[in-house]
C-alpha cells in the first residue's frame, strides 16, 4: 500500500471558489457485460490523463500486471473485477472521476450502489456481441436515475457484427434512441479507423504499442477522395459513403438536452485495447456530460455550487490495506467544499465530528486530502460508525439524502466456521463483509448469531466470502446451501411473527438490525402467505 501525503493550500472559502472547481468536475460510472473491455477502456483514459505511464493487461499474468482498478487479490488471481474501484485523474482542464464497476452480474448490486454515486454513464458494448444480460440490468438502472448514457462500441479491432444492426440492437434491447458521433470504418484485420460525423474527416491510427499512448493520428476530409482511397481502400471509400448518405438521413439528430435527460445515446466506435477511437471519445464525452448534478434529500433538491458540504456514504470497504486492516467509507460529496479543518455532521448517528484521514483514493493508492469539492469522491476512516445509504453534513443543518436500495439476494447458504475457537474472528469478519454490502446476512428467528444465513445477489459471492475470511480473518467456514430463492420484507413491523401463518417451505429470519424477514422456496407462497395474514405488507427490497 502506497499513501501519498499531499499538502494543498486552502482557497478562500466562497461561492465563487466553488463554482469554478464544481464545474470542472465530471463523475461517470464505466458499466458493461463481463469481458467487453471495460477496466481496458478505464485504463487508457488513466494513460491520457497522464495518471499512469504503462496500462497493466487484465490477463497480462506473465508479465505479473493486473490492471489498476483491480487491486484485490482475488481479482488480481481470477482476472475479473469484484468490486467497484475509484479512479481520478486531470484530463484537458476538468478533474475527472471514474467509478469502475465490476462487470460480472455476481457482483451488480456493488455496481447498482456505485451508480447511484454517478452523474453519468459510460456503456461498453462488445461489437462481436452486442447488448448482453447484464447490460440491459444495469441500463434500467441508468433509466430509474435518468442519468445520461453514453455508449462505447469496443473491440473493432476483432470482427465484429454489422454496425446499423448494433445500433437496432441498442434501440431496440434497451428503448433507447442512438445518435452516432462516429462511425467505423470496416472491423477485425479490416478496421481502417473511424469517421467524424462533426468534422466530415476520417481519423486513422498508425499502430500503436500496447500498454501505452504514443501513435500518429491521420485527419482526412472525406472530400479527399484520393488521398482517402490510398488510406483505406476504393472498396471501403465507397461503402463509407453510402453509410454515410443513410446515416445521415435514418439516425436521430444530435440533440445535448436529450443526452442528458438520459433519453438519447450518443454512440462512439472503437478498440480499447489498440486505442482506436480512445481519446476523441474522451474528448467528446467531456464536452457533453454535465457537472455535479443536484441529489434528492428529505428537504428537497441540493445543489451543488449554493450549498455548503454535503455527501453521502455509497460503499465501504474493510482490509483495503492489510498491514493496518483499516476500513474505508468512500462517500460522494453532493455539495459545496470539503475542508478538512471543519466539523461535519453524521446524520444517522446524530454525532458531531471530523472525518478522520480523508483520502483521494487511486484503486488501492491514496492521498491523503485537505480538502475536495462537490463530484469528488473521498475515503474516510471509519471506526465502524458509518452505513452505506448515511448522510453528512455542515453541523447546522440536519437532512438526508434518499437511502440506497437494497436489492433482494437470489441464493441463500447456512454458514459454519470449521474452527469452532475462532467465533470472534468469525463473527467479525463476516459482520465487516456484510457491512460492505457484498452479501447479506441474517439470522434465524428467535436465536442470535449462532445461526447465521448468507445471502447473495450471486453465487461468484459465496467463493469470495470465503476466500476473503480465510485470507483476511484466517477462518475457514462451509456453505451448506438452502433451497430459498425469494425473500421479502415486512413493512409493518408491528406484525407479531409468532403468529403469522406462513407456508410450509416458508422460514421466518430477521437482519442485523432486527428487522423481520420471510424465506419462500416458491413464488406461489408469498401470495398465499398475503392472503393468510391480514393486513401483512411485504417488500422485495429494503433500503439501508
Amino acid at each position: 500500500m502506497r499513501i501519498r501525503y499531499q499538502k494543498a493550500s486552502l482557497e478562500d472559502k466562497n461561492v465563487g471558489n466553488y463554482a469554478d472547481e464544481i464545474n470542472r468536475r465530471r463523475t461517470f460510472a464505466i458499466i458493461s457485460h463481463p469481458d467487453a473491455g471495460k477496466t481496458t477502456l478505464t485504463e487508457k483514459f488513466l494513460l491520457y490523463g497522464g495518471a499512469i505511464n504503462l496500462a497493466g493487461s487484465v490477463k497480462g499474468k506473465a508479465t505479473a500486471r493486473h490492471a489498476v482498478s483491480d487491486w484485490m487479490e482475488i481479482e488480481k488471481e481470477r482476472g475479473i473485477s469484484v468490486t467497484s474501484s475509484v479512479l481520478q485523474f486531470e484530463y484537458g482542464g476538468f478533474c475527472i472521476n471514474i467509478l469502475d464497476t465490476p462487470g460480472h452480474q455476481d457482483f451488480s448490486e456493488d455496481t447498482y450502489r456505485t451508480l447511484m454515486a454517478a452523474d453519468s454513464a459510460v456503456m461498453v458494448i462488445d461489437a462481436s456481441k452486442g447488448v448482453e444480460a447484464q447490460t440491459r440490468k444495469l441500463f434500467k438502472v441508468c433509466v430509474m436515475r435518468h442519468i445520461p448514457i453514453f455508449t462505447f462500441i469496443n473491440k473493432m479491432d476483432r470482427d465484429a457484427n454489422d454496425t446499423f444492426e448494433l445500433l437496432d440492437d441498442i434501440e431496440k434491447e434497451l428503448g433507447i434512441a442512438t445518435c452516432p458521433v462516429n462511425w467505423p470504418i470496416g472491423s477485425g484485420k479490416n478496421f481502417k479507423g473511424v469517421y467524424d460525423r462533426e468534422s466530415r474527416c476520417v481519423i486513422t491510427y498508425s499502430d500503436t504499442e500496447k500498454g501505452t499512448k504514443e501513435g500518429h493520428a491521420t485527419r482526412i476530409p472525406v472530400t479527399e477522395e484520393e488521398m482517402l482511397t490510398a488510406q483505406i481502400g476504393a472498396k471501403n471509400r465507397v461503402q463509407l459513403m453510402d453509410e454515410i448518405e443513410l446515416l445521415d438521413g435514418a439516425s436521430a439528430p444530435y440533440d445535448l438536452a436529450q443526452i442528458q435527460a438520459g433519453d438519447l445515446t450518443p454512440v462512439f466506435f472503437g478498440s480499447a485495447l489498440t486505442n482506436f477511437g480512445v481519446e476523441i471519445f474522451l474528448q467528446h464525452f467531456l464536452k457533453m456530460t454535465t457537472t455535479p448534478l443536484a441529489r434528492r434529500a428529505d428537504i428537497g433538491l441540493i445543489d451543488p455550487v449554493e450549498h455548503d458540504f454535503s455527501a453521502f456514504v455509497f460503499k465501504i470497504q474493510a482490509n483495503m490495506n492489510k498491514a493496518h486492516r483499516d476500513r474505508i467509507a468512500f462517500m460522494r460529496i453532493c455539495s459545496g467544499r470539503f475542508d478538512v479543518s471543519e466539523e461535519v455532521k453524521h446524520v444517522q448517528g446524530g454525532k458531531v465530528m471530523r472525518l478522520s484521514q480523508p483520502q483521494q483514493i487511486m484503486a488501492d493508492e491514496r492521498k491523503i486530502l485537505s480538502e475536495a469539492y462537490a463530484g469528488d469522491i473521498i475515503g474516510v476512516f471509519d471506526p465502524g460508525i458509518f452505513a452505506i445509504g448515511d448522510t453528512i453534513c455542515m453541523p447546522k443543518e440536519e437532512f438526508a439524502y434518499e437511502g440506497i436500495p437494497t436489492f433482494a439476494p437470489e441464493h441463500f447458504a447456512r454458514v459454519r466456521q470449521i474452527d469452532t475457537m475462532k467465533r470472534k474472528q468469525f463473527v467479525k469478519g463476516i459482520t465487516q463483509i456484510a457491512q460492505e454490502g457484498a452479501i447479506q446476512i441474517f439470522q434465524e428467528f428467535n436465536t442470535g448469531m449462532e445461526e447465521i444465513i448468507v445471502g447473495v445477489v450471486g453465487v461468484l459471492q459465496f467463493d469470495v466470502l470465503k476466500y476473503r475470511l480465510e485470507n483476511e480473518y484466517n477462518v475457514e467456514i462451509k456453505l451448506e446451501n438452502l433451497p430459498y430463492e425469494h425473500i421479502r420484507w415486512i413493512e409493518n413491523k408491528e406484525i407479531d411473527l409468532d403468529k403469522l401463518t406462513g407456508t410450509s417451505d416458508m422460514k421466518k429470519i430477521k437482519d442485523l438490525k432486527g428487522n423481520p424477514l420471510l424465506l419462500f422456496v416458491n413464488q406461489w407462497s408469498i401470495g398465499m402467505t398475503l392472503d393468510r395474514n391480514e393486513g401483512l405488507i411485504l417488500s422485495e427490497f429494503g433500503r439501508n
